[in-house]
């Protein structure tokens, strides 16, 4: 879908929609709604005023206006409470006006800045957030379809364009507007690369996607293969690779400023392409979706993809390790012994807890960059989602700064994050009888004995854990996401690069 932003009024407008939007409780709108209905005369006034059109959040009226407007629709979109509103709210609506259009079958939309004016938001900021929730809208994976059903139909929507009256403020949309365009590809990115099936979605297909998004973006990236890393001594993400025909791939993408850093951030994201729990095999029910089990990879990509257009002064590391976890006469067994690259060994209790494995020794990697953290995004227990749902991400965290500014990038673009302890007493549930370290550490705090495995190969470097296994691919529909793959973490990473402020304080992982 092309984005356009045209200086004029909106009712001029050539396009077949016109999208607007009315706050609740609000009868007598003003501005850019104000002149669309007095143009209709008064119709949006009285069906506020009749109750038809209450202004709740996402609420979509369409109205069908007469000869007085060239275009043929106007949807109407509710904003909700103006003392609740923010810039999610906003991105949420225009995701809602959008999907209206295109399901009417609407080819060009005008939509207006959502949140601009009385709203509170900036103009850059209520522009990136109608554009992403534009983009977002119509967003379909549907690459594989051959026999197209009513509910498969392709939106038709191929422009929206953002209309505003003031020419003073287009040079601040237009940086808006760009911004909302590199999140949208960034989340867009990630979704297709989640959704995309495992025989097609390989490691080196990932691989292959983080070297083609690499070069047209302008990063550096490299890959690793079996030898360099064996001559690493990635003895831990090797075991849980060796059972499959897929050979592993290590991947690093750095985006470096064009001014001096003002720091260093090392994301890690995990990509198994595909998850079967290898010899300690997962039931067969659900099994398919183990193809989500590389969407922190996916979200390290895509963020990555963000990061570039943005150009943050935070120069950020993006790692990812992909494997496929298979079961084969090959394979990892149980009770195996396997020594990761800063000489830990760890003890196989469990294949199926095999994530951590790999980031194990990406995370090794990391500290190689000396970043001023390292963030790792992982669907990593299933312990998680028992614990915070589908409405949350489970963060472990040895920094209470980096936790503060990861719970505050969260808030802001509806990427929750909620804290989950790493004391000291956990540490007793990670001891193994033959190794170093139990690679489950068993069912009592499933997730936090992941972060507290994790915790031992990210070195005295402030370190964040975000378990998004229930956050990933599962929750309630919203007008951003009708489904599959969510591309979570693009938009709370790429939240906190942006917001970054600076060094963090002398928190630090005591972990040897």
């Amino acid at each position: 879908m092309q984005t356009l932003l045209t200086s004029g009024d909106i009712c001029a407008t050539d396009a077949d929609t016109i999208i607007v939007n009315l706050f609740a409780g609000v009868t007598a709108p003003s501005g850019a709604t104000g002149a669309v209905d007095a143009r209709l005369g008064g119709q949006i006034s009285k069906v506020a005023r009749l109750g038809d059109l209450s202004g709740r959040a996402n609420q979509v009226l369409t109205l069908y206006p007469g000869p007085e407007l060239t275009a043929d629709r106007v949807v109407v979109v509710g904003l909700g409470d103006a003392a609740k509103f923010n810039a999610e709210i906003a991105a949420e609506a225009a995701a809602a006006g959008v999907a209206a259009a295109a399901k009417a079958g609407s080819k060009r939309a005008a939509i207006v800045a959502f949140g601009a004016g009385i709203g509170g938001l900036s103009p850059a900021a209520a522009a990136e957030a109608t554009i992403l929730g534009a983009r977002l809208a119509v967003y379909r994976f549907d690459k594989y379809k051959t026999i197209r059903g009513e509910d498969d139909s392709e939106p038709e929507l191929a422009t929206v364009e953002l209309v505003e009256f003031l020419s003073a403020n287009l040079e601040k949309l237009s940086r808006g507007m760009a911004a909302g365009n590199a999140i949208a590809d960034g989340v867009i990115l990630a979704r297709n690369l989640q959704n995309s099936p495992p025989n097609d979605m390989t490691p080196g297909a990932i691989a292959e996607a983080a070297r083609e998004m690499s070069e047209s973006e302008g990063l550096d990236c490299s890959t690793m293969d079996q030898d360099q890393m064996r001559a690493a001594g990635m003895g831990s993400l090797l075991a849980v690779a060796q059972g499959s025909e897929q050979p592993p791939h290590l991947i690093t993408m750095i985006y470096e400023p064009d001014q001096a850093a003002t720091g260093t951030l090392a994301v890690v994201g995990k990509g198994v392409s595909f998850d079967t729990g290898g010899i300690s095999i997962k039931p067969s029910a659900r099994m398919e979706d183990m193809k989500f089990d590389m969407s922190g990879a996916a979200a390290t990509i895509g963020t990555m993809l963000a990061v570039a257009r943005l150009k943050p002064a935070l120069k950020v590391v993006g790692i990812v390790p992909t494997v496929e976890n298979m079961p084969s006469g090959r394979a990892l067994r149980p009770s195996d012994v396997v020594t990761a690259s800063n000489g830990k060994t760890v003890e196989i209790v469990s294949t199926d807890a095999e994530g951590r494995m790999i980031l194990a020794d990406a995370l090794c990697h990391a500290q190689t960059f000396e970043p001023d953290a390292i963030v790792d995004m992982a669907t990593l227990t299933g312990a998680v989602v028992i614990a915070l749902g589908h409405f949350a991400t489970g963060m472990m965290v040895t920094s209470p700064e980096l936790a503060n500014r990861l719970s505050r990038a969260g808030d802001k673009v509806n990427e929750r994050v909620w804290e989950l302890p790493l004391w000291d007493e956990y540490e007793e549930n990670i001891k193994a009888k033959t190794g170093d370290l139990d690679n489950t550490g068993g069912r009592a705090a499933g997730s936090i004995n992941g972060g507290m495995f994790l915790k031992h190969f990210a070195g005295q470097y402030p370190f964040a854990h975000l378990d998004i296994a229930g956050t990933a691919y599962e929750g309630k529909k919203t007008p951003l996401w009708q489904g599959g793959g969510k591309g979570v973490g693009v938009r709370l990473i790429t939240q906190l690069v942006r917001d970054w402020p600076g060094p963090l304080a002398g928190d630090a992982n005591t972990a040897q």
